[in-house]
C-alpha cells in the first residue's frame, strides 16, 4: 500500500517540477535583499502602539477549525496546547481562506493579498520577484526575524527568501522523517528516524534562545503536518487505534435513517458526485491504497506532535517571562474535508475546506483571558494585523485588514462577507475553478468552466450544507444579489480572469492516465 501511494507521490512531484522548470533563476533573483534594494520598505507608524511586540506566527499544514479537543469535534483527540490557547487566549471561531489550497494560502498570509494578486494560484506557481512578504517590513522596522519549516510556494527549492534573518527550510513538501534541511545556507542531511515537527521546533527555539530585550523579534514556524500521507511520530503511532471516526451525515447518500439531516442529493454539483470515486474521494480515496477509517486516525496521530511543538514554544516562552511582550499565533493554512459530500482534501468551497483554527496567546494588551471571536477573518488579514502589532501601518497594496482592534473588543467598520477563489488544478483535475461569497447566514458558490448546478446554503438553518436551495424560488433574489456581489468583487480587485497554465507530459489521473 505504502509503496503505491509513495509512486503516486513521486509521479506528481515529477510533473510539478517540470512545470516549475525555472527554479534555478528563481532561486538567484529571491536571494535576500536581492529586490530589497529597489523597494520603499519603510511604513507609516501607529502612534497609540507605544512598543512593538514580538510575535510567533505558527503555521499547520491542513489542520481543520474544528479538529482540537477543546471544540469537542472528535470526542477523542487531545490538543492539550491547542486547548490552552483556545480557552486562555484568543479563538476566531470564524477564520476562513481566501484560497482552499497550500501555496495560494501561504503566499496570502506573507503579503496580505487575494490569490488573483499575489500570483500565486496554484502549488506550482512561482512567487513574483515583485511581491513583498511582510516580514520585510518587520527588518526595515528594526526586527530580528525567523523562519522555520515548510515553504512551499512554487519554488522547489530550499534556499532563503527575502524578509527573513534566520533560515531553516526544505524542498517542495519535504518528508516527515530523516528530511535534508537548508539551516542558514548549509544543507544538513538527518538519519536514525529524525522526525521532521521534532526538528522545526528544535530550530525555533534555537531561534528564540538567540534573543535579546534589545531588539523585537518575528519568528515564523511552518510545520509539514498534517499534509498528506500522514505519518505521526513514532511516539504517536496507533495511539487512536480501534478508535471510530465520526462520519458526517452527508458522506454516503445511500445510507439511510442514519441521521436526521436532510440530504439533497439530486442537486449535489455532478463533479461533487464524480469526484467520490477519485483521489480525494471516499469511494476510489487514493486510488484505493488506504481505508478512511485508517486515513482519519492517522491524521490525528500525526496532529499530536504538532500539538506538542506549540507546547514546547509555550512553556519557553513562559519560563523566559518574554509572554508579556510577546503573542502567539496558531493557524492552520487551510481545512480539509473527511467525508463531507463524499470528499476528502480541500480546494472546494464548502465550510470544512474553507475555515481553519486561529488562535492568540499572549501579550497582556489582548484583553480578557478566554475571548471568542465571532467576526470573520481571512488569513489575507495576517498581516496586516501583525503588522498593527508592531506599530506599523499597512502597506495600500494589501487586501486584508488589522484584527488588533477586535482584540480589544473595539466597535469597528468590519466585513459583513468573505470571498473565496479556486483555480483548477492538471494534477488534480476534478476540482472546477470555483469563486464564492459567504455572509454569516449565506453561501453561494459558482462554478467556472463547467455544465453543472451552482449552489446556495442556509448556513443557519443548514451548517452541514446538505440542502442546495439554488433552485427553490423563494431564494431566488438572495443567489442573484450574491453573485451579483460576488462579480463586483471580481471587478473592483481586479479578478476578472483566469490563469492558464502551459502543460507538461501526460495526464497523471486515474480516468485519462497517459493521455495528452
Amino acid at each position: 500500500m505504502k509503496t503505491d501511494l509513495m509512486k503516486y507521490f513521486t509521479l506528481l512531484l515529477a510533473v510539478v517540477l517540470i512545470s516549475c522548470g525555472k527554479s534555478e533563476t528563481i532561486e538567484e533573483s529571491n536571494e535576500p535583499g536581492s529586490s530589497d534594494k529597489q523597494k520603499n520598505l519603510t511604513l507609516n507608524k501607529i502612534d497609540s502602539v507605544s512598543k512593538p511586540k514580538n510575535v510567533v506566527f505558527i503555521l499547520s499544514d491542513d489542520h481543520r477549525y474544528d479538529f482540537m479537543g477543546f471544540t469537542g469535534k472528535v470526542p477523542f483527540l487531545e490538543t492539550p496546547n491547542m486547548d490552552r490557547m483556545g480557552t486562555k487566549g484568543v479563538h476566531f471561531k470564524n477564520a476562513f481562506v481566501t484560497t482552499s489550497l497550500c501555496s495560494p494560502s501561504r503566499a496570502s498570509i506573507l503579503t496580505g493579498q487575494f490569490s488573483h494578486h499575489h500570483g500565486v494560484v496554484d502549488n506550482q506557481s512561482a512567487v513574483a520577484d515583485s511581491v513583498t512578504f511582510f516580514p520585510q517590513y518587520l527588518q526595515e522596522a528594526g526586527y530580528k526575524t525567523g523562519y522555520v519549516g515548510k515553504w512551499h510556494m512554487g519554488e522547489h527549492h530550499a534556499g532563503a527568501r527575502p524578509g527573513f534573518d534566520y533560515w531553516v527550510s526544505f524542498r517542495g513538501q519535504g518528508v516527515y522523517y530523516n528530511p535534508t534541511l537548508n539551516v542558514n545556507g548549509t544543507e544538513k542531511v538527518y538519519s536514525d528516524s529524525s522526525y521532521i515537527t521534532d526538528l522545526i521546533t528544535e530550530y525555533s527555539l534555537d531561534f528564540l534562545k538567540e534573543q535579546n530585550n534589545q531588539q523585537p523579534f518575528f519568528l515564523y514556524v511552518s510545520h509539514k503536518g498534517v499534509h498528506s500521507e500522514f505519518q505521526p511520530a513514532e511516539r504517536h503511532a496507533d495511539e487512536y487505534a480501534g478508535k471510530d471516526p465520526q462520519y458526517p451525515p452527508t458522506m454516503n447518500p445511500k445510507v439511510t435513517g442514519s441521521s436526521d439531516i436532510y440530504y439533497n442529493y439530486e442537486d449535489v454539483p455532478k463533479w461533487v458526485k464524480e469526484q467520490r470515486y477519485s483521489w480525494h474521494g471516499v469511494d476510489y480515496m487514493y486510488h484505493g491504497q488506504i481505508k478512511f477509517d485508517d486515513f482519519y486516525r492517522r491524521y490525528l496521530e500525526t496532529l499530536l506532535s504538532v500539538d506538542e511543538s506549540i507546547g514546547e514554544i509555550l512553556d519557553y516562552l513562559e519560563e523566559e517571562g518574554l509572554l508579556e511582550n510577546t503573542i502567539v499565533f496558531y493557524m492552520g493554512d487551510n481545512g480539509f474535508s473527511f467525508g463531507e459530500h463524499g470528499l476528502i482534501d480541500k480546494r472546494h468551497a464548502y465550510e470544512e475546506s474553507i475555515r481553519v483554527p486561529l488562535l492568540l496567546y499572549g501579550a497582556q494588551h489582548m484583553g480578557e483571558e478566554g475571548k471568542d471571536i465571532e467576526k470573520m477573518v481571512q488569513n489575507i488579514d495576517i498581516a496586516p494585523s501583525i503588522l498593527h502589532m508592531a506599530g506599523l501601518d499597512k502597506p495600500e497594496n494589501m487586501d486584508g485588514k488589522s484584527f488588533v482592534p477586535l482584540l480589544h473588543g473595539q466597535e469597528i467598520d468590519w466585513r459583513e462577507r468573505i470571498y473565496y477563489e479556486y483555480f483548477w488544478e492538471r494534477p488534480f483535475p476534478q476540482t472546477p475553478t470555483t469563486y464564492a461569497v459567504r455572509t454569516d447566514k449565506y453561501k453561494y458558490i459558482r462554478y467556472h468552466g463547467i455544465w453543472d448546478i451552482n449552489e446556495l446554503y442556509n448556513l443557519e438553518e443548514d451548517p452541514w450544507e446538505a440542502n442546495n436551495l439554488i433552485r427553490n424560488p423563494e431564494y431566488k433574489e438572495i443567489a442573484k444579489n450574491l453573485n451579483q456581489d460576488l462579480f463586483e468583487w471580481l471587478k473592483e480587485t481586479n479578478g476578472l480572469h483566469i490563469p492558464v497554465r502551459k502543460d507538461y507530459g501526460t495526464k497523471i489521473d486515474h480516468k485519462y492516465k497517459g493521455t495528452y
